[in-house]
């Protein structure tokens, strides 16, 4: 008689940005009764909804959203931080008979909520840190991330040298540890998921993906991301913010600040958003037991929602 598997449950769904997962989410909560958590690290931010292509109370459609609107620009967002909102998330949705669906595209969040990776070992350093992001102000963030690439190779590729956030975390992990912060990934990543999960990551072709980019930082410009984000630079926030480093916030906050002009600001979003997407997929591909969709083998976005439904029901009940 096979054991009763008592862990809450969890649907995954993830991809590349601008795939179409808040559609496809929402769509997928009425169907089975859900409520989305958001695996975005700019969704958090109030007052930031252009750039971070935030979902609105129309496109919601009464589904319940996490971590969508919980912290003012002007605080600090990270794994750790996220890890805490989304497991009580998790806790509240499934203690009302609803089935959490953690839609997003930041692949470490995800992992870090699914198999509950541990970041209790080290405590932060202050001194250490100041300097670390002296040497990223001072210097520019491809030296920092130089640093990283002669300590730890393996998290130097997968860090991007503007994520200063993350390239500051796993210097400061080694400095303290004396374990590459890599090491201490892949083992926490061989722990069962905490979660009776499914892992769905939405793709389609890179063209297509890269299209859709296109498309949509075009219509973020007609939105008013530009007046966005010069009313963030007026409220006073800096570069150096953890909200301000995002995709789109910090090409036009550099644009304002007089260093290029916005037809070479809206070029730099456009290949970042794709050159991330492509990360995007990297990290995907790297993931365990993960349920690939994708758009090209379906008709339509019915039969890829039925899909989904049909795996949840079989796998998660």
């Amino acid at each position: 008689m096979a054991q009763e598997d008592n862990r809450l449950p969890l649907v995954v769904l993830t991809g590349p940005t601008a795939v179409g997962k808040t559609s496809l989410s929402i769509r997928l909560a009425e169907q089975i009764g859900g409520e989305i958590i958001s695996a975005d690290s700019m969704q958090v931010y109030r007052h930031m909804d252009i750039g971070s292509a935030k979902v609105t109370r129309e496109e919601m459609r009464g589904i319940a959203h996490h971590l969508i609107d919980v912290l003012e620009p002007e605080e600090s967002f990270n794994v750790t931080v996220f890890q805490r909102l989304a497991r009580q998330a998790v806790k509240d949705i499934c203690s009302r008979g609803r089935i959490p669906i953690l839609a997003g595209g930041t692949g470490f969040y995800i992992q870090a909520l699914l198999y509950e990776i541990d970041f209790t070992q080290t405590k932060e350093d202050g001194a250490l840190r100041a300097r670390l992001e002296e040497i990223a102000a001072r210097q520019g963030p491809e030296e920092l991330h130089r640093m990283l690439a002669q300590a730890d190779p393996q998290a130097a590729r997968q860090i991007h040298p503007h994520n200063v956030k993350r390239v500051v975390r796993a210097l400061e992990y080694l400095a303290q540890t004396g374990e590459a912060i890599s090491a201490h990934n892949e083992r926490e990543k061989k722990k069962p998921a905490a979660y009776r999960s499914l892992y769905f990551v939405l793709t389609d072709a890179r063209e297509a993906i890269y299209a859709r980019i296109d498309r949509r930082v075009d219509e973020m410009l007609k939105a008013g991301l530009v007046e966005e984000v010069r009313a963030l630079k007026e409220r006073g926030l800096t570069r150096d913010m953890v909200s301000m480093q995002g995709l789109g916030y910090r090409q036009i906050l550099s644009y304002l600040d007089g260093e290029y002009d916005l037809d070479r600001a809206v070029y730099l979003i456009k290949r970042d958003t794709r050159h991330f997407a492509k990360r995007q997929l990297t990290w995907f591909s790297r993931e365990k037991q993960v349920c690939w969709v994708d758009r090209r083998d379906f008709e339509n976005e019915d039969k890829i929602l039925d899909f989904l439904v049909r795996q949840i029901k079989e796998k998660i009940g």
